[in-house]
C-alpha cells in the first residue's frame, strides 16, 4: 500500500444528536441535513462495513478508531461492545485502539469499566471551573452541566481510564487562562488541549446551505474568541507551564508546536501543509471531506460504496491541496509558515492588508504565540536531540 492510504476517519455514530445544547456548538444543527423521521443511530450493517473496510484500508500495525458526535455515549454500551467485537473479528493481527470524545454527563461505573477494560483514550469536554464551564455548556433544558461532568471525571479517575481534557476557548474565557489552567492542575489533570471557538454567523441552517467559508463579510458570533486573544491565552499558560510544569503537564498545543520546530510532520490536520486525509463519517455511512465541512457540496459518498474509492477520489485530493495552494502572500512570506500553514481552512475567511482573501481569522494570535515560544522551542529541540530532559529549558531560557 502507498501513501494515499494514510487517512483518518472521525466517526459520528449518533450524528449530530446530543443531550447537551452548548451555545457554541457548530454541529447539532446538522440535524437539518436529514429528514425529520430519520433515525440518528448507526445501524449494525454500517458499523460492520466501516470496521471491516477501515481496518483493511490501513497499512499500519496500529489502527485508531475515533468516535465523536453529537454525543457518542448516547449509543449505549452495547453498541461499543459490538464495535469492539467486530474490531477483534477483522483485526487480522493489527493492534486496535479507540478514542472517544464525550461531554462526560452520561458516564457511570459500567461505562468506565468498559472504557478501561478496552483501553479507550477519552477526550473529556470541560471548559474550566464551574462559572466558566456553565456559561456555555448547558443541557437541553438550559441547565448547567458542570457537576455532571465532574462526576464523570471522578469516575474516569476511579477506573484508571486514560483521558485528556478538551477545552473550548471563547471570547469570554480567553481572558481567564490561568484561572482555567490552575483549576485543571488542582484536579490533577495532566493532559489538556485548548480549542479556539471561531464561528461565522450563518444566514441559513448550516446543514442545508453552502459552507461559504471564504465569505469575509459575515460577522463572527458573539462567543467567537477575539483575533488576538487566543494567542495571549496560550502565551500566559505557556509561561507558567515552562516555569513550573514542563515534563509533568502535557498541553497538546505546545506538543504540536514542538513537532513543527523539530521538523516532524504535524500530528494534527489543522497545522498540516495540506489537508484532506481526515474525513468525517456520519451515522448513516455518509462521508464528508472534513468534520468542519459537513455540507452537501462536500459529501464524498457512502461507505457502502467502497471506502478506498471514496477517500481517494480526485475531488478530495483537490480539497486537500486547496489549503496549500490558496495561501495569501503574507502567509507565504511568514517566518512561521512552517508551524502554521494557514491553520484550518474553515477559519480562513479574513483578508490581508492588501485585500487578499484566505487569511486566517486567528493570524494575529498565531504570530504572537509562535514568536513568543520560538526561543524556547529551539532550546527544547536541542535538548531532546542531545538526549537531555526538556525541563532544562528553564535553566537556559529563564535565567539567561
Amino acid at each position: 500500500m502507498g501513501k494515499e492510504n494514510h487517512f483518518h476517519l472521525l466517526v459520528k455514530p449518533t450524528g449530530p444528536i446530543c443531550n447537551l445544547d452548548c451555545k457554541y456548538c457548530y454541529y447539532t444543527e446538522k440535524e437539518g441535513y436529514y429528514p425529520k423521521n430519520h433515525s440518528f443511530h448507526m445501524s449494525d450493517d454500517v458499523l460492520e462495513s466501516y470496521i471491516r473496510q477501515y481496518i483493511a484500508s490501513q497499512d499500519t500495525e496500529e489502527i485508531i478508531f475515533a468516535w465523536q458526535g453529537g454525543e457518542p455515549t448516547l449509543m449505549g454500551e452495547e453498541f461499543f461492545s459490538k464495535a469492539i467485537f467486530l474490531q477483534k473479528k477483522y483485526a487480522n493481527g493489527k493492534q486496535i485502539k479507540n478514542t472517544i470524545q464525550t461531554n462526560g454527563t452520561l458516564l457511570n461505573d459500567n461505562w468506565c469499566k468498559l472504557l478501561s477494560d478496552n483501553h479507550f483514550l477519552v477526550g473529556l469536554s470541560l471548559d474550566g471551573p464551574e462559572p466558566i464551564h456553565n456559561q456555555s455548556r448547558v443541557d437541553r433544558g438550559g441547565k448547567p452541566t458542570f457537576d455532571q461532568v465532574m462526576k464523570g471525571l471522578s469516575l474516569l479517575k476511579k477506573h484508571q481510564v486514560e483521558f485528556n481534557v478538551l477545552t473550548c476557548v471563547t471570547k469570554d474565557s480567553a481572558y481567564k487562562p490561568l484561572e482555567i489552567y490552575h483549576f485543571f492542575k488542582q484536579q490533577g489533570i495532566q493532559f489538556m488541549q485548548f480549542i479556539p471557538i471561531v464561528e461565522q454567523e450563518k444566514k441559513e441552517k448550516a446543514a442545508t446551505c453552502s459552507s461559504q467559508m471564504e465569505d469575509s463579510e459575515k460577522a463572527v458570533t458573539h462567543w467567537t474568541v477575539e483575533p488576538d486573544m487566543y494567542g495571549e491565552f496560550l502565551i500566559q499558560i505557556f509561561n507558567e507551564w515552562v516555569r513550573e510544569d514542563i515534563g509533568s503537564v502535557f498541553v497538546m498545543n505546545f506538543e504540536w508546536a514542538l513537532a513543527a520546530w523539530a521538523g516532524i510532520p504535524s500530528p494534527v490536520c489543522i497545522f498540516a501543509e495540506e489537508c484532506g486525509r481526515a474525513a468525517a463519517m456520519e451515522h448513516n455511512g455518509d462521508l464528508f471531506s472534513c468534520d468542519h465541512f459537513v455540507y452537501p457540496e462536500y459529501r464524498l459518498g457512502n461507505i457502502q460504496d467502497g471506502l478506498m474509492k471514496i477517500v481517494n477520489q480526485p475531488s478530495q485530493a483537490a480539497f486537500g491541496k486547496k489549503k496549500k495552494d490558496t495561501l495569501p502572500n503574507v502567509c507565504l512570506n511568514c517566518e512561521f509558515q512552517f508551524a502554521c500553514h494557514g491553520e484550518c481552512p474553515k477559519n480562513r475567511f479574513a483578508v490581508t492588508d492588501e485585500n487578499e482573501p484566505g487569511l486566517n481569522y486567528l493570524c494575529t494570535s498565531y504570530k504572537k504565540y509562535f514568536k513568543h515560544i520560538d526561543p524556547y522551542m529551539i532550546v527544547i529541540k536541542q535538548l531532546l536531540q542531545a538526549g537531555l530532559p526538556a525541563a532544562l529549558v528553564k535553566e537556559i531560557c529563564l535565567k539567561s
